[in-house]
């Protein structure tokens, strides 16, 4: 099974809710063209140049999108709701309900791939 056959996988296991907001964050990660998706401790990551900028795994009642160097991001909008006191990691976890801006989240994403261009 080849790595995005993987991650379908995974993401066509989880609930309708999950599925649907894990698809809409794997296909805004990959509208940038240096990103490549991998496969690391049982969950899909997001790669620049082989370094690590965001994965997304769910849990029973909420999902989540973790940026390897959260810290390092402006994140103007407020997005990270998660792991504030980490010295690197930030991350976004949402519940069933809540709503996603999703254009504020592509700039985030897009802040990190620029940032693992750089690091």
């Amino acid at each position: 099974m080849t790595i995005a056959e993987t991650i379908d996988d995974y993401i066509a296991k989880q609930n309708t809710w999950q599925s649907e907001q894990l698809a809409e964050f794997r296909k805004l990660v990959l509208s940038n063209d240096a990103v490549q998706e991998a496969w690391k401790w049982s969950v899909p990551v997001f790669l620049v140049e082989g370094k690590l900028v965001c994965a997304m795994s769910t849990f029973k009642d909420h999902i989540k999108f973790n940026f390897f160097q959260g810290a390092s991001l402006h994140d103007q909008a407020g997005l990270f709701n998660s792991g504030l006191d980490s010295k690197q990691h930030r991350s976004i976890n949402t519940s069933t309900g809540e709503v996603i801006d999703w254009p504020k989240l592509q700039q985030l994403v897009d802040e990190a791939t620029t940032y693992a261009k750089g690091a």
